[in-house]
């Protein structure tokens, strides 16, 4: 493979060719065989019952943690409360400065406080599709790039069929991502209110909070599996509808560049 003042490899051109042939084909079966195959697993994920769940109630996670016993102060000022305040709260692991903010926790009594556990599996299944619909977007719009030719004058229309390709390819692979960082934010956001609640555990808010976030996650999760499920749909009937335009954008010029 040669140009005007460049010269390649033949080495290198035959492994580059090897490599747009492997995409290619890589790349034609995703869109004829694996999307279709794909949307129609979601679209029977979504009729399961861990995504039907009619109260959100059943996938509450009760968060155990006991509410201590108050400690009662009085303005008596003849050493003998104060005393025995300060004697208490020392044995409680607490200090005159730590009761401003809530005691302060070392650990629990019953270990590690878990997650919500039907909603950790639930991630657990949907983090896999997020993911492989990323790489597999990343595969069709390399592919779709490398069959851009040359920038010539007029005669663009096809072309800009594969652009509106390539953009679209790259908004469902951004909004695919986008899906992890919401899950991780979740998980973020729940730790901080449970830490708020071994620390304020009369707060009943606190706990109540921790229930919405949890419901709130659940009915984006349905929402991610049915927005994964849609953009296989469209990006399949899209590429599809253009396919003659995608491969050979202009009549006149098969060649791509490279």
């Amino acid at each position: 493979m040669s140009s005007k003042g460049i010269k390649v490899d033949n080495d290198l051109k035959t492994k580059v060719d090897a490599f747009r042939e492997r995409i290619t084909g890589e790349a034609e079966n995703l869109v004829a065989d694996f999307f279709p195959k794909k949307l129609l697993e979601l679209d029977s994920f979504l009729k399961e019952p861990i995504l039907n769940v009619a109260d959100l109630k059943e996938i509450h996670s009760e968060i155990n943690i006991k509410v201590p016993d108050p400690i009662i102060l009085n303005n008596s000022h003849d050493g003998v409360d104060v005393q025995n305040s300060r004697k208490r709260k020392m044995e409680d692991g607490l200090d005159d400065d730590n009761c401003q903010d809530g005691p302060k926790v070392f650990g629990m009594p019953g270990g590690m406080i878990k997650s919500n556990g039907q909603l950790v599996d639930l991630i657990e299944r949907v983090k896999p599709e997020i993911r492989t619909l990323i790489e597999k977007c990343n595969t069709v719009k390399m592919w779709v790039q490398l069959l851009i030719p040359r920038i010539e004058d007029g005669n663009n229309f096809g072309v800009s069929i594969q652009e509106e390709t390539v953009a679209e390819l790259r908004t469902v692979e951004g909004e695919a991502a986008s899906y992890l960082d919401q899950i991780s934010r979740y998980y973020i956001t729940r730790a901080k209110l449970v830490s708020k609640i071994t620390k304020y555990p009369h707060v009943e808010d606190y706990q109540r909070t921790v229930t919405e976030i949890d419901e709130k996650e659940y009915i984006s999760l349905k929402i991610i599996v049915s927005e994964l499920r849609n953009q296989y749909v469209t990006l399949h009937d899209m590429i599809l509808k253009n396919i003659e335009k995608i491969k050979r954008p202009r009549s006149s010029n098969n060649e791509a560049l490279y």
